[in-house]
């Protein structure tokens, strides 16, 4: 169950950005989400992933509204190969609202990765291609801050995707959901141990926890909802 936002021991940074088109459709009782990424997004053993909890949550602070939220996460696939299905697994959709989760992979894999340049310049194209559509909000989200990303072979090359996130979606305007900061509070911060954070079943230390995903939509949740409210046509 969807716990309330005080419950947190750290709170996301809020969007930048309002959620224009959501908003629209907001007023419209009908909204459509389209999640793409990688297992963050498409679910990891038996743990219920984000876009089925978004759903939930969504449904709740909007109960007279038609909300969808449809899951296009395909484990371990990276920016690169996720823009080559944009057409049939995002604009084929016509979503409101794109959530984007992405970069992990290009620091994780260790067996040939999409390289840091492959990797940002798929994000950028897929965003100017999303922002072209002149109809759908975007929202990036970007690294987990987990022990497998934090190895000394790892670190580096974490936090230089996590920036180069940040830096892409402020350039073209768009918002990012800053998991990697979120987390990092939660463990550095709040003194929430690694063991609670990872799902204890996962040996390579890279996925999110029950707990974790639970809390971590919730404040995406929380985000989303505070910026369609900022928007002209707030709800």
């Amino acid at each position: 169950m969807a716990l309330d936002s005080s419950e947190f021991p750290v709170q996301v940074a809020p969007f930048e950005q309002p959620l224009t088109h959501f908003a629209s459709r907001l007023k419209d009782r009908q909204v459509k989400v389209v999640a793409i990424g990688s297992s963050s997004t498409a679910g990891e053993g038996g743990i219920a992933p984000y876009p089925q909890r978004l759903l939930a949550d969504l449904r709740i602070r909007f109960p007279n509204a038609m909300i969808e939220v449809v899951n296009r996460g395909v484990g371990g696939e990276e920016a690169p190969l996720e823009l080559k299905r944009f057409d049939h697994d995002v604009f084929d959709l016509n979503p409101d609202l794109v959530i984007w989760q992405v970069g992990t992979n290009s620091v994780w894999q260790s067996t040939d990765p999409p390289s840091f340049k492959d990797t940002t310049h798929a994000i950028r194209e897929g965003i100017d291609r999303l922002l072209g559509a002149k109809r759908i909000d975007v929202i990036l989200m970007d690294l987990q801050y987990v022990p497998a990303l934090l190895t000394p072979a790892k670190a580096d090359k974490a936090n230089a995707m996590v920036a180069a996130i940040s830096e892409i979606a402020h350039a073209k305007g768009i918002n990012v959901f800053r998991r990697f900061a979120l987390m990092k509070s939660w463990h550095d911060v709040a003194g929430i141990s690694f063991d609670r954070m990872v799902d204890p079943d996962d040996d390579s230390r890279l996925h999110a926890s029950d707990w974790t995903t639970d809390k971590m939509t919730w404040q995406l949740t929380d985000a989303i909802v505070t910026a369609a409210n900022k928007a002209p046509h707030g709800s």
